[in-house]
């Protein structure tokens, strides 16, 4: 699946990589990303000669969110591509970022890890339904997107009691 066979890829020097991450896949275990379609992963490995990996894929699927203001289900587009290098463990400093090691002695090269580390680095958690969505309202609850509350405008919150008597004394 993620998974590309190293003696193959050194020999071919090139490999297609075609998978898809389920949705109820293990690996999204723990993250709070809720996929409601396949992760799709399509690119190619190139063996380098300098004994290194560099994966090159293209990741697309959807997201099952919440809006952060009203609740409301919301659909967002993954949409990456990633390049990912791997390379020997003696070939790589300490400060290097952005750089893989290859296990060593290994047959195969394991991708799973590596892509769900860059999707939940990449995507944002607080979407929105739409950009002018108008929440909930804070009193009684009600999304302001479908009806106006009938919450009077005139009940104070008194945790801001505080705040309203230093500007009543500058008054």
């Amino acid at each position: 699946m993620l998974t590309i066979p190293l003696a193959r890829l050194e020999r071919e020097g090139t490999l297609e990589i075609q998978a898809a991450i389920p949705p109820d896949d293990p690996s999204w275990d723990g993250t709070e990303l809720r996929f409601s379609i396949p992760l799709s992963i399509s690119g190619q490995a190139q063996w380098l000669t300098s004994g290194e990996v560099l994966v090159r894929v293209s990741l697309r699927g959807q997201l099952a969110q919440e809006c952060r203001r009203c609740l409301d289900p919301v659909e967002v587009a993954v949409e990456e591509e990633l390049s990912l290098l791997f390379v020997p463990p003696g070939d790589v400093s300490e400060e290097t970022e952005d750089v893989r090691l290859l296990p060593p002695g290994a047959m195969d090269l394991d991708l799973g890890e590596a892509i769900r580390e860059e999707v939940i680095l990449t995507q944002w958690p607080y979407a929105l339904c739409r950009p002018d969505c108008r929440g909930l309202c804070p009193r009684c609850g009600a999304n302001l997107n479908e009806e106006n509350c009938q919450c009077s405008s005139e009940e104070l919150d008194p945790r801001w009691d505080a705040l309203r008597a230093l500007k009543e004394e500058r008054d």
